[in-house]
């Protein structure tokens, strides 16, 4: 591969002038700016973006740090930095710290692990990051990352509790709220849920949404048609047999693998789901759109957290001053799916 003295020897002109020419800056004539730029197809001529960059202080470069890539939130977040940091012609360095197949979800409340993500963050800035995009498995406070790192730093899909690492996370209160008002809105009243685990934030907010819609709607809550479940399959189908037994007519359920569990619980009590008994989901997990019927669901905007946690991360390194706020959270909508597992009551009925 020829270098740029190569190809200004063969041009019969200086490094600058060539390097002008490359670079879209005038001062050359039509016929040196042809020349060169022929002469640099020819000879397959690519410019040294890594010196260039070093020469400028800049590596044009993101570290990803993930906790776990086999996670099903996480692809979609790093599909959206990605796409964002494409266009912004940025390139990401990812490190997958695999910390949910080192230790399930014990690690969610302990900070073991916090020495491994640092030692992770001095890779990156050895390789000269600009800065580090932080994604969580699953939204919870996580302090791993330095308050005084000298670069900028974004957690996505986490709370980083600091006025100087911004969040991106879920709406889960909203996102909550809008299921359940569309299952009201069906004509339902005595409306049952399924949480996941109760130390999760995810469970915490996604409760408040159920109760301040039964609010709205002068429904009394009812702790009694609370189910708590730990976010999978089994559990589902063992809350299902406790709500039913109590008469729901509809059942909430956090996630969409707690509502197949209500699925199992349902066919076989041979009881109909979207006819005699109406299940709503929550993650849009792909599981979900194969159910029978259909599974009515929230899709979490992780694409979106991914791109808008590097959009700020870019912003911040292009001299974005933060807001001077306890907390810089930015808290993203969900968004109903629509589809054939919550039936109609009328209201004469």
């Amino acid at each position: 591969m020829a270098t740029i003295k190569e190809l200004a020897k063969c041009c019969g002109v200086s490094v600058a002038t060539v390097s002008n020419i490359l670079n879209n800056k005038p001062g050359a004539s039509e016929k040196t700016r042809k020349l060169v730029l022929e002469m640099a197809e020819q000879l397959n001529y690519t410019p040294n973006i890594v010196a260039k960059n070093l020469k400028m202080q800049k590596t044009r470069s993101i570290g990803v740090i993930a906790e776990d890539m086999t996670i099903f939130s996480i692809p979609d977040i790093i599909d959206g930095i990605t796409e964002y940091c494409q266009n912004q012609e940025y390139q990401i360095l990812l490190t997958n710290l695999r910390l949910f197949k080192k230790y399930n979800d014990t690690y969610y409340n302990k900070e073991d692990y916090y020495g491994l993500v640092r030692q992770e963050i001095k890779k990156l800035m050895e390789k000269q990051v600009e800065g580090i995009i932080y994604v969580a498995a699953h939204e919870r406070v996580i302090r791993c990352i330095p308050d005084d790192l000298p670069i900028p730093t974004v957690m996505a899909y986490g709370y980083s509790k600091s006025s100087r690492i911004p969040s991106v996370v879920v709406n889960d209160i909203s996102g909550a709220a809008e299921i359940v008002k569309h299952i009201l809105d069906h004509g339902h009243r005595n409306v049952g849920v399924i949480t996941g685990k109760p130390d999760s934030l995810h469970a915490q907010a996604r409760l408040v949404g159920y109760q301040q819609v039964l609010f709205q709607n002068k429904i009394l809550y009812d702790p009694g048609l609370v189910a708590e479940g730990d976010w999978t399959r089994e559990s589902g189908y063992r809350c299902a047999s406790e709500l039913i037994e109590k008469g729901v007519s509809a059942i909430f359920a956090m996630n969409d693998l707690m509502a197949g569990g209500v699925y199992d619980r349902a066919e076989e009590l041979k009881q109909t789901i979207g006819s005699e008994i109406s299940v709503a989901g929550y993650d849009n997990r792909e599981l979900s759109g194969y159910y029978h019927p259909p599974l009515t669901t929230v899709s979490l905007p992780l694409h979106d957290i991914g791109y808008k946690a590097s959009k700020w991360l870019i912003e911040l390194l292009g001299g974005r001053q933060l807001e001077q706020e306890e907390e810089n959270v930015c808290a993203l909508d969900c968004t109903l799916l629509v589809r054939k597992s919550v039936k109609d009551i009328p209201r004469s009925l």
